[in-house]
Parts: structure tokens; sequence; C-alpha cells
């Protein structure tokens, strides 16, 4: 009786922890989402260089755009394009709120990712026992992947009047 106790525990934390996977992607969709909205916002203000507001607008609509298997690597190239653009940018009145707004979305990716490959660490292990394998309690639930990007947020620009 306590056997089967024990398993039946195993196997709901395990759904638990899948479930948390699943709730942390979920969010970190989110978050990307909200930064290519950002990033689209900043460059539709009006403010922005058309070189620079143009590197910015592709590299957003190409992260969203994105199929499942190449998304990491297109949310990369926006973190990249992100920080070459606003890097050298002196902040306008005009450009300070997109820009808070961009950055307050970039630490939440960052952040986002961070819940995100803590729950798959943490399933991971739960699945790598010798219980949980041999008798199947994880079911047929997938190994659930890292989400590996490039998140380093932009630096914040200069605050001037100028560009």
């Amino acid at each position: 009786m306590a056997a089967g106790f024990y398993l039946s525990w195993r196997a709901t934390r395990l759904d638990r922890l899948h479930h948390r996977v699943e709730t942390a992607r979920a969010a970190l969709d989110a978050a990307l989402l909200r930064r290519g909205s950002a990033v689209l916002d900043l460059v539709s203000a009006d403010g922005l260089p058309a070189d620079r507001a143009r590197a910015l607008a592709d590299a957003a609509t190409a992260a969203r755009r994105a199929p499942e298997g190449e998304r990491e690597l297109a949310e990369s190239a926006l973190s990249r394009e992100l920080r070459s653009v606003l890097g050298p940018l002196r902040a306008t009145a005009h450009l300070r709120d997109h820009l808070t707004e961009v950055a307050g979305a970039a630490r939440g990716v960052q952040l986002a990712r961070t819940f995100h490959n803590d729950a798959v660490v943490d399933t991971r292990r739960a699945r790598r026992s010798r219980l949980v394998r041999v008798l199947r309690l994880a079911g047929t639930a997938p190994l659930p992947d890292f989400f590996e990007i490039d998140d380093e947020p932009p630096a914040p620009p200069t605050g001037s009047d100028t560009l």
C-alpha cells in the first residue's frame, strides 16, 4: 500500500513539473511577443533614423514569424539588433517612453527564459530517476527542451535630446 502511494505521489509530481514547464513556456512566449510589440511600437514612433528603424522592424517581424525550430535564432538576432541599434542611440523625450517599454519587455524576456529553463532542469532531474524510467511514470510526455537565446537587454540610451 505504501509503495502504491509513493508511486502515485511521484507520478503526480512529474505531472505537476510538466505542467510547470508548459506554463513557463506560455509565459516566455507572451514575453517574447510583448518585446516584439514594444520594438514595433518604437519603430513606428517616428524618432529613429530610417535605417535603424527598418533593421529593428525586420528583426522583430522575423522573430514573430519564425517557425518553432528557428525561433531561438530569430529571437537572438532581435536581441543583437536591439543592442546594436539602441546602444549608440541618444534618447529624445519623444522616444523615452518607448525605450522604457522596450527595456522592460527585454527584462521580462530574460526573467521568463530563466523561469522556463529552471522548470526544465527540475523536470529533467525528476525524470532521470531509475524508478521513473523503469516504471514509465512520466507516461508519454516528451522530455522538455531548454530555450536558449541571447537575451541580454540593450544598454539604456544616453539622455540627450539629439539622435
